[in-house]
């Protein structure tokens, strides 16, 4: 039987005539899963009540299910982390509006395929076509506006599937064209549910097997897959299949010894290239500038669990160093250059406490932002303004010309004056950019400018004097 009158059989899912790389059909009717699938694609939801932990989208009166009710909906983009539910949206979104369902991932997928696909859709003007893009992200800003006449004209609706942030991944036109639904980490208590219902389901789950697990020990699975419910079904399949066969048939019970040595294996869910790569790192700075040294520890620790660059690091403790401590503490500007160089000079493991001493400094350190607003106030003027011309007795004096020209001639030696202060203007128009805060060290500098501030003006009102006597 040709394929798209397979569809047809199964309420109108096709797949390209070409049946080009990465696409696939998808009936809309249930199917019976196949025992080869992994445990994550056999308990799959098959209707929007079974997807769990999403309440705030499959509410009873939210937009999600009315707009699957009406069947009258345009182009969707679901967005969140790994394992929380977006594939199953969009087949559930298919099998309860009977569409033509084309499945495409965007790593596999190319330009020539998507024209093949949008070239079927036109075909058949009458019957919309749900184009469902797993990683959307991964498809650049070419590829995501061949989608968008296809989209205006209402011959395909676009529902797209992302773990990064739209804003920064999805071209501004086709996000516009777009209802954007977020969708949130799994809760433990949702997932552990879902592997309850998995162990006790002998049609598509794991009953067969006779297994069984309290609660305790499904609730600590389900920690341990940080929210993400694929990898928790396909870590409680490993666990079973790899247990001894009972003798006589009896029950076996996975213990919290069998999930202990499964957790030994545990990998941190970090994407290096994905929002919990930015997401960790920002959370890890704002401990640090906000004097929490437990919960930047906590960080770093996550960080170097799910194999983060240490150079990364600790070129962000460099930076925060300056930005955010400042001359405030002195000391940590230094101390955190100690630590890049211990990254590379060490390596890891051990150039770990390195990392952890600078960032324990830095969080315990007094903070001050002076540097960061000193500069910025000073390239505000640098770009709003007519920059200042150097003022004429601190030019360079080097070269004969220059000094035939009178250059750097009423330069006053600093260090011939109390305290370095000559009274010297380095301004043609003074200004004040920055401004010292009282904490740590920074009190000290503070007192010591206003003092020179004071000692300036009077030794310029002095010469001032001088010069209309």
């Amino acid at each position: 039987m040709a394929l798209d009158e397979q569809a047809d059989l199964f309420g109108g899912s096709f797949a390209p005539k070409g049946k080009a790389r990465g696409a696939r059909a998808l009936s809309a009717m249930p199917q019976k899963p196949s025992a080869a699938q992994p445990l994550a694609a056999r308990m799959r939801p098959r209707a929007l009540d079974e997807i769990v932990g999403q309440e705030h989208l499959t509410a009873k009166g939210a937009l999600l299910p009315r707009l699957i009710a009406s069947n009258r909906f345009g182009s969707l983009i679901f967005y969140g982390p790994p394992g929380c539910g977006k594939t199953s949206f969009a087949e559930v979104i298919a099998r309860e509006t009977k569409s033509r369902f084309v499945r495409i991932n965007a790593v596999m997928s190319n330009v020539a395929e998507l024209r093949e696909i949008l070239a079927e859709a036109r075909s058949q003007p009458d019957s919309p076509t749900l184009l469902f893009i797993d990683e959307l992200h991964r498809f650049n800003k070419s590829q995501q506006d061949l989608l968008l006449p296809d989209v205006e004209e209402g011959y395909i609706r676009l529902i797209g599937a992302t773990t990064h942030n739209p804003g920064f991944y999805v071209n501004p036109p086709l996000l516009s064209r777009s209802h954007l639904f977020r969708l949130e980490p799994l809760s433990a208590s949702s997932v552990a549910g879902v592997l309850k219902r998995a162990l006790a389901d002998s049609e598509r789950g794991l009953g067969s097997h006779g297994v069984t697990a309290s609660d305790a020990v499904l609730s600590d699975l389900a920690v341990l897959c940080d929210g993400d419910l694929r990898r928790a079904l396909n870590s409680l399949e490993v666990i079973v299949l790899s247990m001894p066969p009972a003798e006589g048939g009896a029950k076996r019970e996975i213990t919290p010894e069998e999930l202990e040595a499964f957790a030994r294996e545990r990998r941190v869910r970090y994407d290096a290239d994905e929002d919990e790569h930015y997401d960790t790192i920002s959370v890890f700075i704002k401990s640090c500038r906000g004097s929490d040294p437990d919960a930047a520890l906590y960080w770093l620790a996550k960080m170097l669990a799910g194999g983060e660059d240490p150079r990364f690091i600790a070129r962000r403790l460099v930076i925060l160093a300056s930005e955010d401590v400042g001359l405030a503490d002195p000391l940590a500007l230094p101390l955190a250059v100690a630590a890049h160089h211990a990254c590379d000079f060490v390596g890891l493991p051990e150039c770990e406490y390195a990392l952890a001493h600078a960032t324990v400094y830095i969080a315990c350190a007094c903070k001050s932002n002076s540097i960061t607003l000193g500069l910025h106030a000073a390239k505000a003027q640098i770009a709003s303004g007519v920059v200042q011309r150097v003022p004429e007795s601190c030019r360079s004096s080097s070269g004969q010309a220059n000094k035939r020209m009178g250059q750097g001639r009423d330069y006053m030696y600093a260090h011939d004056y109390p305290e370095n202060i000559s009274g010297q203007a380095y301004l043609e128009k003074p200004m004040s950019l920055f401004t010292p805060k009282t904490a740590g060290s920074e009190a000290r500098i503070a007192e010591r400018l206003a003092r020179w501030r004071e000692m300036r003006a009077s030794i310029q009102a002095e010469m001032r004097g001088r010069r209309k006597g």
